[in-house]
């Protein structure tokens, strides 16, 4: 199927010089629109040999110095992050027939940033926390809902400690891209590139 895209276009003279305070103001449109899950992000890594893995987590914050999101240390993609710190991130918002890449490389947040975030999780998503063992063979459901109920015996109360194996990572861009969708395929595309400290805007073809 498909399908022409004719809802929004994307002139240079309105795209911001920062692409930051530009994907702000498309981040802000997303939530004015109710698009589904506007924090949504595709993370790609790789591990050191080079081999690709992706999956969607959700944004926390950002400003000009990177994205952020919180995940398990030990996962995949810690592991991979671990070996490999180049990644790459992905926001899709079909309804604006909009997408916004970006590269860059990723570190871990500050423990106290960690830490801070994971208080403000509901109890049961920090019981979730110290439950899974993200990306681990288990030999059932039983197993999960067994380490569940652990926790909530250990942890009763609203305060739950942040596990050491859990916090946050900040990608630090070195290029983002705005993809708008148009007629005919000609869709909009416009490349940050940090040179020197200094974001350069350039024009792709689609």
């Amino acid at each position: 199927m498909r399908i022409d895209y004719n809802k929004h276009k994307l002139e240079d003279q309105d795209v911001n010089p920062n692409p930051i305070f530009q994907f702000e103001k498309w981040f802000q449109e997303a939530k004015d629109a109710h698009v589904h899950e506007p924090y949504a992000m595709t993370l790609a890594t790789a591990n050191a040999e080079g081999h690709p893995s992706a999956r969607v987590v959700l944004m926390r914050r950002f400003d000009e110095t990177g994205f952020v999101f919180f995940t398990n240390y030990l996962s995949r993609k810690g592991v991979d992050i671990l070996e490999n710190p180049n990644a790459a991130l992905l926001f899709f918002w079909q309804d604006l027939e909009r997408q916004v890449r970006i590269e860059g490389t990723l570190e871990k947040v500050t423990r106290e940033e960690s830490e801070m975030y994971f208080q403000s999780r509901p109890h049961e998503s920090k019981i979730g926390a110290w439950t899974s063992e993200q990306g681990r063979v288990i030999a059932d459901r039983k197993v999960l809902d067994e380490r569940f109920k652990e926790f909530s015996l250990k942890y009763p109360e609203e305060h739950v400690p942040c596990p050491p194996h859990w916090g946050g990572y900040i990608l630090k861009p070195t290029c983002i891209e705005f993809w708008q969708g148009r007629p005919s395929r000609l869709h909009d595309r416009i490349l940050f590139t940090l040179e020197n400290g200094t974001w350069k805007m350039e024009r792709l073809a689609p």
